[in-house]
């Protein structure tokens, strides 16, 4: 191990010390990670792809992982920032809300609303009914379905958790600028538009018939 060494460590802890990953308590572990995080953005996944011979679509693939990996880390961060909420954290805060938005909505509806599939739908309202903070009743028009509206609780603890939900959101967008943060909301809507169309309209379709709208 020469000088050169020891030169190179100390340039890459001063660009650490820089960046926006180090705080005032940052341990080696914290380096450690950063680094490999490095590593990661400076050598591409798709060198596994062209030693096999495939095509790949470098953007396209990119855009997939970040969406998946932000997704976990925005349900992690859920079930912390309403801790105080345990009947709220998985999902059912979105429900919540949304009845909130459109009180005295059908099951199916609501379920549709956040794009879930019938069956994670229908536990979620189970869990919210049988807290009860929602209820629900007979549709006059159709015996089939029932609509469903918040309770007395269910408006007592949508009031409680708003300011759980507020900070969350915020973490959630972590330091980007007011401008940064326009610009993506305005990328995520079209995107959500197009998927809310593959989710009403080819929920029944095969994939080849989905990919032929690209």
């Amino acid at each position: 191990m020469n000088t050169d060494f020891f030169i190179d460590l100390l340039h890459q802890v001063k660009d650490f010390e820089n960046s926006d990953a180090h705080k005032p308590n940052s341990s080696v572990e914290d380096f450690r990670l950063w680094l490999n995080d490095k590593k990661y953005r400076e050598e591409s996944p798709t060198k596994l792809f062209t030693t096999e011979e495939h095509e790949v679509s470098f953007t396209e693939n990119e855009i997939c992982k970040q969406v998946l990996l932000l997704g976990r880390y925005s349900r992690q961060l859920i079930r912390k920032g309403l801790g105080e909420f345990p009947n709220l954290a998985n999902e059912e805060f979105t429900y919540l809300y949304r009845l909130k938005d459109e009180p005295d909505i059908t099951k199916i509806q609501l379920i549709e609303r956040n794009g879930h599939e019938k069956q994670t739908g229908t536990q979620i309202i189970k869990r919210l009914l049988e807290s009860g903070m929602i209820e629900e009743r007979n549709d006059a028009e159709d015996r089939r379905s029932k609509r469903l509206k918040l309770t007395a609780k269910g408006e007592e603890v949508f009031h409680e958790s708003v300011e759980s939900v507020n900070k969350t959101s915020q973490l959630l967008s972590g330091k980007l600028a007011k401008e940064e943060r326009e610009e993506l909301l305005k990328l995520l809507k079209k995107l959500n538009e197009f998927h809310s169309h593959l989710y009403h309209e080819y929920k029944n379709s095969g994939f080849n018939d989905m990919i032929q709208l690209l």
